[in-house]
C-alpha cells in the first residue's frame, strides 16, 4: 500500500511539473498603463509597483518609421493610456515581454486596434478568427491604415524583413 501511495505522489508531482508552464501562461496582470512604446507595446504598473512590458497578442502594427506608425501609437494611447487594464497573458516573447490580450472599459484593445484600422492581424500568431473578420471590415471601410495608398499598406513583418 505504501508503494502504491508513493507512486501516486510521484505521478502527481510529475503531472504538476509538466502542467506548470500552462498555468504560468494563463496568468493575468492588472495595472495602470504608464507607457506606450508603439502601436502594439505598452507598459503597465501593477499593484506591487512592478512595471510590466506587454506586447499585444495576435496583432502587429506599423513600425515607428513606417507609414501610419506614429498614428497607431496614438490610437493605442487613446484607448488605454492612464487606464487600468487587465492583461490576459498568452506567452512571454524573446525580449521578456508578456504577450497578451488587453482589456479595459469592456473593450478588447487588441481587437479594437484591428477594427479601427490601426493594426494587422498577425497571421503567424493569430488564433482568434474574429480578428480576421474585423480586419476585413476595416479594409472594406478603408479605416485607418487601409485609407493609405496601397503601396504604403505593407504589413510590418514584411517591412522588417525588407530592412534586415
Amino acid at each position: 500500500m505504501n508503494r502504491i501511495h508513493s507512486k501516486r505522489i510521484l505521478f502527481l508531482a510529475l503531472l504538476y511539473i509538466a502542467l506548470l508552464p500552462l498555468f504560468a501562461a494563463a496568468q493575468e496582470h492588472i495595472g495602470r498603463v504608464v507607457g506606450i512604446s508603439d502601436g502594439d507595446t505598452l507598459t503597465i504598473l501593477d499593484n506591487h509597483k512592478q512595471q510590466i512590458k506587454v506586447r499585444l497578442a495576435e496583432i502587429d502594427t506599423p513600425e515607428k518609421s513606417q507609414p501610419y506608425g506614429a498614428r497607431a501609437k496614438q490610437e493605442l494611447s487613446r484607448l488605454v493610456y492612464g487606464k487600468t487594464v487587465i492583461v490576459k497573458v498568452q506567452d512571454t516573447d524573446r525580449y521578456g515581454r508578456k504577450v497578451g490580450r488587453i482589456y479595459t472599459d469592456d473593450i478588447d484593445a487588441n481587437a479594437e486596434m484591428v477594427k479601427i484600422g490601426a493594426a494587422w492581424v498577425y497571421r503567424k500568431y493569430a488564433s482568434d478568427q474574429n480578428l480576421y473578420a474585423l480586419e476585413k471590415q476595416a479594409r472594406q471601410n478603408r479605416a485607418g491604415l487601409w485609407g493609405l495608398p496601397e503601396a504604403q499598406q505593407v504589413p510590418p513583418w514584411e517591412w522588417r524583413k525588407a530592412r534586415r
